[in-house]
């Protein structure tokens, strides 16, 4: 009877269309255990591949996350070099089974920080993947929020100075097409495992009416369980969006 319920409440909650979320904790879960940084990056790799499999199974329509941003070039060589040799390795496995998964692939950041290989990964996913129709995974790599706010000022100041538009002809609309997000709808529930209580630089402009949803647990030990709290939470939330 238990189960039976708990399916049915499944069945009933509303998906968000898109949930973002900041992958954290790799580091501290690695820690707790004496293994080095990289031990915990490797374990988050596998939680984001099942928490990407399970968004697929429950019908989300799109998925971003925080793998890399423009702050974690101050870590240590060692560290970047296991991060990007991991997300290598990822995009080359997703390549190869991309016709039994059929996710779509997206990248939100500059890539030309990156190396030529994962570049180039990262454009075999894309070209590769635009086929699907199921869940869109967006990669938010070598990303700030700031800096993408810049980017698209820079853009449309350019459009400008290019004789394409007029200061006055901005809107939100406009400027949201401007930003790497172009096309995909605002991310309606955020979430942040790991226990810290800050948005770090992540879709700043998206995010203006997300919901936030944050928890002690470390990303390593995220899994679908906690991905369904954090929807029950955002269900439990009245959307105003300003009004009464």
């Amino acid at each position: 009877m238990f189960f039976k319920k708990k399916q049915k409440a499944l069945a009933e909650r509303k998906v968000p269309t898109h949930i973002a979320i900041v992958m954290d904790g790799n580091g501290r879960w690695a820690r707790k255990r004496g293994l080095p940084r990289q031990a915990g990056h490797k374990v988050g790799a596998e939680a984001f591949r099942t928490i990407a499999n399970y968004a697929k199974s429950i019908g989300l329509k799109y998925l971003t996350v925080y793998a890399f941003s423009t702050e974690n070039w101050k870590r240590s060589e060692e560290e970047v070099n296991a991060i990007m040799e991991l997300l290598e390795k990822y995009l080359r496995e997703a390549i190869a089974d991309m016709d039994k998964n059929r996710v779509k692939f997206y990248f939100f950041g500059d890539l030309s920080r990156l190396s030529p290989e994962l570049q180039e990964e990262a454009r075999i996913a894309m070209e590769r993947s635009k086929q699907y129709e199921g869940v869109q995974v967006n990669f938010c790599l070598n990303y700030g929020g700031r800096a993408e706010v810049v980017r698209a000022a820079q853009r449309f100041a350019q459009d400008c100075l290019d004789g394409k538009c007029r200061p006055e002809d901005l809107t939100e609309t406009h400027f949201s097409e401007l930003m790497y997000s172009a096309g995909v709808p605002d991310p309606e529930l955020v979430i942040r495992p790991g226990g810290e209580l800050r948005t770090s630089n992540f879709l700043l402009w998206q995010s203006a009416y997300a919901e936030y949803y944050f928890t002690d647990v470390l990303w390593p030990q995220f899994g679908p369980k906690d991905l369904e709290k954090a929807i029950a939470s955002f269900n439990e939330r009245k959307r105003r969006f300003g009004g009464v």
